[in-house]
């Protein structure tokens, strides 16, 4: 039972009074710690003045003292990069984030992609992120928040943006407000030039995934990115075999456009994890191209992502043993 001599008993009635970790008066002053963790910048702010507020109506209190302390969580960091473009590799990237929010990890996407910023069309989202203390706020989409290059720019425009331009940006997103969340997911440009450089200099992802084309230019390719990683002591979870196999709608006869088995093949060779392969799907295109990522619906398509999701978890915990 709380003692009824300590004035501030009344802040037990907040909806957050949980957080409350130690109160007490000494001629006046109240002195309050609070437990910020997991909150984002505006939510803290909001929270430390109703606090005060509430402390400061109370009678017999003529000061408020409030320190803020957060446990800072580890934050895994996904990158998910292609060799090449033209792989699908934003989409993949897009369904795998919200397969994992949908698993209940707390999750954020980063679209870094400078030579085509897509999340914004993928999640169906066109609002724009806000700004607390010069941090970047993310928006909230298909149960995950995101953002991407694209908002820095105006729609249909170019980003026409040398290295450390890009690069800084980059810096920008990553280190937005992204609250609670424990993972993010990284949606990097095709290759392997400034921008993975930078993010795997400055953030040191937990783990890449590459995304390929059964085809062997697209391998060549792949094999590139993940040679940049493992040089880099970026463990490399897997590859991805993406648009491998297509049903065709109207004969209902299998065909393979871009071969088949060709990811699979060299990530055996090379001595990665092969985490699956995604077939080439019109409804994943018609859903992507209409912000309705198949990952977050019912169906094949969810559950493929759903699989693929669980496969890039078990990789992440097989490296850190």
């Amino acid at each position: 039972m709380a003692d009824q001599t300590d004035p501030l008993v009344e802040l037990e009635g907040h909806p957050e009074a949980k957080r409350i970790r130690s109160r007490r008066v000494n001629e006046g002053v109240a002195t309050l710690i609070v437990d910020a963790t997991g909150l984002r910048d505006a939510e803290r702010s909001q929270l430390e003045r109703e606090l005060h507020e509430a402390a400061s109506s109370i009678e017999g209190i003529s000061e408020v003292r409030i320190a803020m302390t957060a446990a800072q969580p580890h934050r895994t960091l996904i990158a998910v990069g292609s060799g090449k473009g033209g792989v699908g590799k934003s989409t993949v990237a897009a369904n795998l984030a919200i397969a994992l929010s949908r698993a209940g990890r707390k999750v954020g996407l980063v679209d870094a992609d400078v030579y085509g910023p897509s999340q914004p069309t993928l999640l169906g989202s066109d609002a724009k992120p806000t700004a607390e203390n010069d941090r970047l706020i993310p928006v909230e989409a298909q149960g995950l928040r995101f953002l991407s290059l694209g908002h820095l720019v105006s729609p249909g425009h170019a980003l026409a943006w040398r290295g450390p331009m890009a690069t800084g940006a980059l810096a920008r997103l990553v280190d937005a407000d992204w609250g609670d969340a424990d993972m993010l997911v990284v949606d990097l440009p095709p290759g392997t030039g400034d921008v993975q450089l930078s993010l795997i200099q400055k953030s040191r992802p937990d783990g890449a995934v590459i995304v390929s084309t059964p085809q062997d230019l697209s391998l060549i390719d792949a094999t590139r990115a993940i040679d940049l990683f493992r040089k880099m002591d970026v463990p490399v979870l897997g590859i991805i075999e993406n648009m491998a196999g297509y049903i065709c709608p109207h004969c209902g006869e299998g065909s393979d456009p871009f071969g088949s088995g060709g990811a699979e093949a060299a990530a055996s060779e090379i001595g990665v994890p092969f985490l699956g392969r995604l077939p080439l799907s019109p409804a994943i295109r018609t859903a992507s191209d209409a912000g309705n990522p198949p990952a977050a619906g019912e169906g094949s398509e969810a559950k493929a992502f759903a699989d693929l999701a669980q496969r890039v978890v078990d990789a992440l915990e097989t490296v850190r043993r």
